[in-house]
């Protein structure tokens, strides 16, 4: 993901953001946490019991056995003690079915919840964004990082309130019983806690890395399956390996580096614990054979099966953090992402445009720079009247395509205005403004699925008569008609089964069937055959009849049958007028016309 603060800001407080999405589900994860502690409780029973049953064959058993049986005979309060171990048994089990199936099914929920909230909120953002980040980046953050997430919940989370309550009930008990020998085996315990916070600020900029990495790579992979087409022409196949290569050998190296530090944390933790196991074993046998009744034995095989308890699962602190640590670095880019505005957005208070729109589009001193070098436009200035089709020529970098992406307010002028029907556009609802135009794009994207289902895109039902109507208009019903599935033949993914013509055909007719009263063609020909193109040009006049049309062609021919064509030249309008006019004026348009009938060479520098 971009460096850049303006696209991508990272969360300060992930976690604290990830718990706002588990306040919807309070009594799910209420019911969860409950369930892991009374199973975490009951699971610290059998040192107590073992303890228990010790004394109580030694006949010392604890004072309120023996007041609630009212006996201190060894067997019954053996078959007490057993039944007792049945009953925590039943219920520690019953507690952790029920704890393991609230938490994965509250990781379930926040996981589908936070990835659609990334989802809607990627699809609000400008055209900038997509436009200067790598779709394996954005892929990586709706699929890798929210599993993280739901990782974290489904396991990790748990684990650190099991963790805690071993240690508060734990340590409350032994506590309870000889508070000297409690110090003594939880003298490891500050040396572990202190070592894993120390762990985690030497984990946690690894992780990001790590993080940072699998982007990178799942950026390259997707790239390079989407251009396999280019990599095979160009025989380019052994440098796309090796960039993938070095793509996965960083990711695999920010992993060893993160390695390097979680193997080292479980071998000296066990020393820690190896020396408080050990102290407690040696100071509490010293104490039971002096026999001054400090600790009986049953208190001893309490403590050190206790002691176990509380110091073995410390070693499991360190896959905790470590889980904690790559759910925090994915909740940071994740919420990072969610927490960053669009930069064009609607207004707060939106004007209405008219209950029917007359499709007058005016362009006042428009100045518009990408930020990457010089003013693509420059003080723009031209009016299109309701119903009129206008021509857009000139050469190629002179802002013919960046006029449509501020029509459709994909971006905002850096100085002047868009007005539609007398109205400038940042002062209308975004959805409203892109009702308004039907786009046939220079770059077609179609969708897996049928022919008919590309062209009613949008619709949420499909009318098999307005569409055979759009498609023929398109010139694109001989074709489908001679399809074995007509138009429930699928196109494929990006309409790969289609010929670029096809497609271009296809894209014509889903704007026509959309049936605004504003239509773009933005280089509706280029892919099309000249038989096909003579075709469109023939029916163009139909199709955009009663709509103001705006036509932005290489091929003059295109645009020969403009009311106006206005000439694109330093990010100004340089000529204006019709076929005729224009061609008589030996500007500009007189020389691309005079390319590409072939009267002369295209040699000329028109920028000159």
């Amino acid at each position: 993901m971009s460096k850049d603060k303006n696209y991508y800001q990272e969360s300060k407080a992930p976690m604290v953001s990830l718990f706002k999405y588990i306040i919807p589900q309070w009594k799910l994860f209420s019911w969860s946490c409950f369930s892991s502690i009374s199973n975490k409780i009951l699971d610290l029973m059998p040192p107590v019991l073992v303890g228990w049953v010790i004394d109580s064959l030694r006949r010392d058993p604890p004072d309120w056995i023996t007041d609630l049986l009212g006996t201190i005979d060894p067997w019954n309060l053996a078959v007490f003690l057993a039944m007792l171990g049945v009953v925590i048994f039943f219920f520690e089990s019953l507690f952790q079915w029920a704890f393991q199936y609230g938490f994965m099914n509250l990781a379930q929920s926040v996981q589908h919840q936070l990835r659609t909230d990334a989802y809607n909120h990627i699809q609000t953002r400008e055209i900038e964004f997509f436009e200067n980040h790598r779709m394996g980046e954005t892929m990586a953050m709706l699929n890798d990082d929210v599993n993280q997430i739901e990782r974290f919940l489904n396991i990790g989370f748990n684990e650190i309130l099991q963790l805690i309550v071993l240690f508060v009930f734990a340590g409350s008990m032994m506590l309870g019983i000889s508070w000297e020998l409690a110090m003594v085996g939880l003298l490891p315990v500050p040396i572990i806690l202190w070592g894993s916070l120390f762990y985690q600020n030497l984990i946690s900029p690894r992780y990001k890395k790590v993080r940072e990495a699998v982007g990178n790579l799942s950026s390259r992979l997707e790239n390079n399956i989407a251009g396999i087409l280019v990599i095979k022409s160009f025989t380019a196949e052994k440098f796309e390996s090796k960039r993938v290569v070095e793509a996965s050998k960083n990711y695999q190296e920010a992993n060893f580096n993160a390695i390097k530090l979680s193997s080292l944390y479980v071998p000296l933790i066990r020393i820690a614990i190896a020396i408080g196991f050990g102290a407690v074993l040696l100071l509490g046998s010293y104490w039971v054979l002096d026999g001054k009744g400090k600790l009986t034995v049953g208190e001893l095989v309490f403590f050190s099966m206790m002691i176990q308890r509380i110091l073995w699962p410390l070693t499991r602190m360190g896959v905790t953090l470590d889980e904690y640590e790559r759910a925090k670095a994915s909740a940071r880019r994740t919420f990072g992402l969610l927490h960053t505005p669009s930069k064009i957005v609607s207004p707060i208070n939106p004007k209405n445009l008219p209950i029917k729109v007359k499709g007058e589009i005016e362009l006042v001193n428009v100045c518009f720079s990408y930020g990457r070098g010089s003013e693509i436009l420059k003080g723009l200035n031209f009016k299109v009247k309701p119903g009129e089709m206008i021509g857009i020529a000139g050469s190629t970098g002179v802002g013919k395509s960046t006029l449509i992406k501020l029509l459709l307010r994909l971006y905002d002028p850096t100085v002047g205005n868009v007005l539609l029907d007398g109205i400038d556009i940042r002062e209308i609802n975004l959805e409203e403004i892109r009702k308004q135009i039907a786009l046939v794009s220079q770059e077609v994207y179609l969708f897996h699925g049928t022919i008919a289902e590309n062209i009613s895109y949008g619709y949420k039902k499909i009318n098999p008569q307005l569409v055979e109507s759009a498609s023929r208009s398109a010139q694109l019903h001989d074709f489908v008609m001679e399809l074995p599935q007509g138009y429930q033949t699928i196109v494929g993914e990006r309409g790969i089964l289609l010929s670029g013509g096809q497609r271009q055909r296809l894209s014509i007719a889903r704007a026509i069937l959309k049936d605004s009263p504003i239509m773009i063609f933005d280089e509706a020909t280029s892919s099309v055959d000249t038989e096909t193109e003579r075709a469109i040009q023939t029916n163009l006049v139909n199709i955009t009849k009663g709509k103001t049309a705006l036509v932005i062609a290489h091929r003059l021919s295109t645009i020969r049958n403009a009311d106006r064509i206005l000439v694109l030249l330093n990010g100004q309008v340089s000529e204006e007028g019709n076929h005729t006019e224009l061609v008589s004026m030996n500007g500009t348009y007189s020389y691309l016309w005079q390319i590409q009938s072939g009267e002369i060479r295209n040699d000329i520098n028109l920028n000159k």
